[in-house]
């Protein structure tokens, strides 16, 4: 088992490396990204599919949720509570007026406009994080709060994880706890 300092080492140097990648080709490569997340079968057939709000050098996810509301699926996105560690989740139906600035600075769902929505109404999660493999594992950022999500009882959703080259590595380290994702959507790969 990997040390929580070497998790960090590793979390460090990828992200590194996603932030040195030009904003003009994180755009141009986010796009694409995002037309194979929109190609998947279970992407189309999803009715309630649960997204995030991207932010700094991250794989830009505002296309794909724009698209979820466009083709009139229910939108989710999470809203985090920093004294739990948990994500609530909210359906969110207008970008512009249902968001605020949450916690670190992330367009999170209003509670005062937006209905709360339980995890086993979800069918589809886009997944964020900082390092994957091939085998569908991931480091996200530190939290928790997407597995402590994904361990809850009545989860049904199909998990993706989309990621740009930079971020898949040989191997991700694991714990008993770590549940890999579904798919993972990178630049030049797939993985099921």
């Amino acid at each position: 088992m990997m040390k929580p300092s070497q998790k960090a080492d590793l979390r460090a140097a990828v992200l590194a490396r996603r932030d040195a990648i030009p904003e003009a080709q994180r755009r141009v490569r986010s796009a694409a990204i995002s037309r194979k997340v929109e190609a998947l079968p279970e992407f189309a057939a999803a009715r309630v599919v649960m997204a995030y709000m991207s932010m700094g050098s991250e794989f830009d996810t505002q296309p794909l949720v724009q698209a979820v509301l466009q083709r009139g699926a229910r939108l989710v996105l999470p809203r985090v509570d920093k004294a739990t560690k948990m994500l609530a989740l909210y359906a969110v139906r207008d970008l512009q007026h249902d968001l605020k600035s949450g916690v670190w600075g992330i367009r999170e769902p209003d509670p005062t406009r937006c209905d709360i929505v339980t995890l086993p109404e979800v069918d589809f999660i886009l997944m964020p994080g900082a390092v994957f493999d091939r085998k569908r594992q991931r480091l996200g950022y530190g939290g928790g709060f997407y597995d402590k999500m994904l361990a809850l009882p009545g989860r049904r959703a199909l998990t993706v994880a989309v990621a740009f080259d930079e971020q898949v590595v040989p191997s991700v380290p694991t714990e008993p706890h770590d549940i890999p994702v579904d798919i993972l959507v990178s630049d030049h790969d797939l993985q099921r």
